[in-house]
């Protein structure tokens, strides 16, 4: 005989196990291609929970609490006396050296050993250090000696005349008083203006915290942007790695002032309403061990990888062991300190496709989703990333962070939660890929626009990207910008107002399109690298032997943008405007991106974002006279148009006139009529519904 009861509760328990085995985590949920992969995905997940079960102590205190090894290394002032801590477990001996001691080792000066450790601890009375002293460590080990800067140390200063770089006790008596003590970015969209203090400046020198914040500030204020994404703050020895071989991590860059100026140029752009998010470098360190970390105390290994994966094979630099838990509290601890003692909104964090594989991405094709889950992810760094997104929102929940990822890893930018990485955004580096491909091998009759629609919108829907035309990296020596592709050395000799030829008019044409039909597109935010906005014409190419240590092509040449008889203030103009018209329009961010339009023949694109309607004509030589388009029904005015005389245009077209839609009784139901415009060749126009 069957038992019913018994049957019923097996079939439940196979439907129970079955409506289980269909709880996919997340970031799977919203893309079924990656289910094959849901167990490497789940994995990593796992891990990153494990990391932050033991560093909290299983939820016994907040990831925050273990970040704090800033305020425990390093040297510090207290209510009465110094003391200086510092990790070195390879040490037999540490000393200070400095002004304070004729730079000698002496034993009032010397460090002990934290029994049971690898810390060290110096203790001193208030006296034996004052405010400006320079001082290294002098470092003994098994087999060796040097001296050393202090890893955990926040000042470092350069001997101009020497070049030798030292630790320098700072202290100052009225430490910064912030004006500004709270402040929320404004994201919705996100508009970054990428700069770098030290070329901020017409002058061939390098700028400093108080010029940017005197003289190029007031300038990203007026045009628009929301955000800067300050370059090389940490320290590094060499100034022309343009801040990517740091050295001392929790140094702000001395080259361009104290830490006061700097909090004063954080203060100030606060003030008005602009977030500041930093460059911040934890995919490797520079090799140098005087001024860096590579051997702080004969162990090469201290903070690296050993063996093969000790040293990057393109960079010459050295990688993180993200595996070791002193270096994870080192890094965490980094984040932390710059959220809180300068008050960053967040990070844009540098070379990330490196730390994500065993290969640092190089030779990589990533074809496919299995390429990203093959086993040649460093499942450490992969973690590493994962927990200091956590840490940066538990401090601030309204942090910025970015990932700068060339491979495409899908969940970079999904929530931690869903199983990503819990960055809020990626850069979209597809876009210039795809920009510097497009100008370099089509002629201009045969851009698409279905293929630059497709390319200015190709990402994830889970994640928000940072879509760019081109930043600070096509601007180096050995790449060029969109205007000097556009127009190479006709810059120099064809962009003064009436003297432009056919060239210049393309070029200045063309630049504002590709910057419009990449910004209108977005689905996270903008970035632009300061004087690109307005087509900076030189390269970027800082003081090296080759160019006998020269500041020419190491600036910001603003005088050529203020010079109302150049071409060049059109364009600067007209992205101004472009931003305005961006932030117009409510909750950009949230307003789909609606194709009206596209005919590759005819090189028309027009899209639909909210209330406003971008058409393009792309097309060098072929305009159209009452083109038209399915809209919304109404009436429109133009709200910018690329062909505007006040942007380096014809002005073809009349833009004071007000559009009104066409009636067409088939589309009643969809309550849509036509729009019919005059669209000149090679230009763009945004429409606004009334």
């Amino acid at each position: 005989m069957v038992n019913k009861k018994a049957t019923g509760k097996v079939e439940a328990a196979h439907k129970t196990s079955k409506a289980a085995a269909k709880q996919h985590i997340g970031l799977v949920k919203n893309d079924m291609w990656l289910e094959p992969f849901e167990a490497a995905i789940q994995g990593r997940h796992d891990h990153a929970l494990w990391e932050i079960g033991k560093l909290t102590q299983k939820g016994k205190r907040r990831l925050t609490d273990f970040a704090n090894g800033h305020e425990y290394y390093g040297l510090h002032k207290l209510a009465k006396g110094w003391v200086f801590r510092e990790w070195a477990p390879n040490a037999t001996e540490i000393y200070l050296v400095g002004d304070f001691n004729g730079w000698q080792e002496t034993d009032r000066y010397k460090a002990k050993r934290i029994e049971g450790t690898g810390n060290w601890e110096l203790r001193l009375s208030e006296k034996a250090l004052k405010h400006g002293d320079l001082y290294k460590m002098h470092v003994h080990w098994n087999g060796g000696e040097g001296e050393r800067i202090p890893a955990w140390i926040r000042r470092v200063v350069q001997d101009e005349e020497t070049k030798i770089f030292s630790a320098q006790v700072w202290n100052p008596e009225k430490p910064y008083v912030w004006k500004k003590k709270s402040f929320k970015a404004k994201t919705n969209p996100l508009l970054i203006y990428e700069c770098h203090i030290g070329m901020g400046q017409d002058a061939e020198k390098v700028g400093t915290y108080t010029e940017f914040r005197e003289n190029v500030l007031p300038r990203i204020k007026k045009d628009g942007y929301n955000c800067i994404q300050v370059m090389a703050i940490q320290e590094h020895p060499y100034y022309g790695s343009f801040g990517y071989h740091v050295s001392s991590f929790f140094a702000a860059s001395s080259r361009f002032g104290t830490p006061e100026e700097l909090k004063e140029l954080i203060d100030a752009a606060h003030q008005d309403g602009i977030a500041v998010i930093m460059d911040i470098v934890h995919s490797h360190a520079v090799k140098n061990e005087v001024e860096g970390l590579g051997n702080l105390a004969g162990d090469p290994n201290q903070f690296f990888y050993p063996g093969d994966r000790h040293e990057h094979p393109a960079w010459d630099s050295l990688c993180f062991d993200y595996g070791n838990d002193e270096v994870m509290h080192f890094l965490l601890s980094n984040c932390k300190y710059w959220l809180e003692e300068f008050h960053f909104d967040g990070f844009r964090f540098d070379g990330v496709t490196s730390m994500l594989y065993y290969s640092h991405g190089l030779g990589e094709a990533f074809t496919n989703y299995a390429d990203y889950f093959n086993g040649g992810e460093d499942d450490n760094a992969i973690c590493y990333l994962t927990l200091a997104n956590k840490l940066i929102h538990e401090v601030n929940p309204h942090a910025i962070t970015i990932a700068e990822e060339v491979s495409g890893m899908p969940g970079l930018a999904a929530k931690f939660e869903d199983g990503g990485f819990g960055f809020d955004y990626r850069m979209a580096m597809n876009i210039p890929d795809y920009w510097i491909k497009t100008i370099k091998e089509l002629k201009d009759e045969d851009w698409k626009p279905s293929s630059i629609f497709w390319e200015v919108k190709n990402r994830r829907p889970d994640e928000k990207t940072i879509s760019y035309c081109e930043s600070h990296d096509q601007a180096l020596v050995g790449d060029k910008t969109i205007i000097f592709r556009l127009i190479d050395a006709d810059m120099y000799w064809h962009f003064k107002k009436g003297d432009e030829n056919e060239v210049a008019h393309r070029g200045i044409a063309l630049h504002k399109m590709i910057r419009l039909v990449t910004a209108a597109a977005i689905n996270g935010g903008y970035l632009n690298f300061m004087g690109n906005e307005f087509g900076h014409p030189e390269w970027i190419d800082f003081p090296r032997e080759g160019n006998g240590w020269s500041h020419k092509y190491a600036r910001r040449q603003w005088n050529l943008v203020d010079n109302k008889e150049l071409c060049y203030h059109w364009l600067g103009d007209f992205d101004r405007e472009m931003i305005s018209v961006i932030k117009s329009q409510k909750n950009f961010n949230k307003t789909p991106v609606e194709e009206i339009w596209h005919n590759d023949g005819d090189q028309i694109l027009a899209f639909k974002r909210g209330d406003l309607i971008f058409v393009f004509n792309f097309s060098p030589n072929k305009s159209f006279t009452d083109y038209g388009f399915l809209v919304p029904t109404g009436s429109y005015d133009v709200v910018l148009n690329t062909d505007s005389k006040d942007f380096g245009g014809n002005g073809l077209a009349d833009d004071t006139m007000t559009h009104f839609t066409n009636f067409d009784p088939l589309y009643v139901n969809d309550h849509k009529e036509w729009l019919k415009l005059y669209i000149p060749a090679r230009s763009a126009v945004v429409l606004k519904k009334n």
